[in-house]
């Protein structure tokens, strides 16, 4: 049975002690971005997802030096290219980064208008724009199709292609600590942004988290869940399909649908009232990638060939 500790050490940026899910398996829900987590092997450490703020990558990479100081980084597993996941990537060299291939072909292309707009995303909080001066990104030096298996020491981690929410996201399963690191699959109580999304897959993937038999997973974002918490945010994807389906149907455009359909997204999960206006834009992003999803299946039901769009730029927190 997977065990589970933790403390607290919060500071100005959100520094936070790292919890024990099970031996050897850590994460850290205090920082911003994403949460990231490091298993321990005989050989070396493997690394889940590195922290968006600078400060809080080097801390998270002392707590880690400090526990385990003879330990060399064997590899960082990016679950997904967005910023929040992969950005810190610096800070843990020198590191082999794992990902997708999808995902390598997103970081290569990262230029310096992204590091400029990611800069200006903290113009509010001046102490964390600060840190962001010397963004280098790192593209994984490692990437896999469907499937990859790390065996180190006496540990196995299992990287899966899952899709759904970006083109490059995959989970890391460790089937003998029965915990998996599911990235931004799950949402837990917020709304997922789905701006790269492709609904159905999304779907596949939480069934297949199900069926891992996993006892506790990690979310990208949030707090660690049972499998239980994955069919919530399934339920507000098929919903969300439907009544995109519905205004379709209806004869409604793509602006229509987003104006109609916003009110009853926003109640799914809590809003933070400061958060209203932001999280209000990405639903309307995520109902804009589903009212292409639609519109092409009802089209190919109808024989008509369409374009697909292609994918929006990526640039969640």
């Amino acid at each position: 049975m997977a065990r589970r500790r933790s403390t607290a050490r919060i500071g100005v940026t959100g520094l936070g002690e790292r919890e024990e899910l099970a031996q050897g398996v850590f994460i850290n829900t205090n920082y911003r971005g994403c949460t990231p987590g490091f298993v321990y092997t005989d050989e070396g450490i493997i690394l889940i997802d590195s922290p968006l703020i600078p400060k809080q990558a080097m801390d998270w990479r002392a707590q880690i030096e400090e526990q385990y100081p003879d330990s060399p980084f064997l590899f960082m597993v990016n679950t997904d290219h967005h910023r929040g996941h992969a950005l810190g990537n610096q800070y843990f060299m020198p590191v082999k980064v794992i990902a997708h291939e999808r995902a390598f072909k997103e970081m290569s292309g990262y230029t310096e208008n992204f590091k400029e707009r990611v800069r200006n995303s903290f113009k509010r909080e001046p102490e964390i724009q600060a840190q962001l001066n010397n963004i280098v990104i790192v593209p994984p030096h490692v990437t896999f199709t469907n499937r990859a298996t790390l065996l180190y020491g006496d540990r196995r981690v299992e990287l899966i292609y899952v899709g759904g929410h970006t083109p490059a996201t995959s989970i890391a399963w460790l089937p003998d600590e029965s915990v998996c690191f599911v990235g931004d699959i799950l949402w837990v109580d917020q709304h997922p942004y789905m701006a790269q999304g492709n609904t159905l897959e999304w779907i596949r993937a939480l069934e297949l988290v199900r069926e891992l038999g996993a006892e506790l997973l990690v979310p990208g974002h949030g707090p660690i869940v049972g499998p239980e918490a994955t069919y919530r945010v399934g339920e507000y994807i098929e919903f969300m399909r439907m009544r995109v389906r519905d205004f379709y149907l209806e004869g409604r455009n793509k602006n229509e649908t987003k104006s109609g359909l916003v009110g009853e997204m926003l109640e799914w999960f809590p809003v933070p009232p400061e958060r209203k206006a932001k999280i209000e834009s990405q639903i309307k992003s995520g109902i804009n990638r589903v009212f292409r999803e639609i519109q092409r299946e009802e089209e190919e039901a109808a024989g008509i060939t369409s374009s697909d769009a292609g994918d929006e730029e990526e640039f969640d927190e």
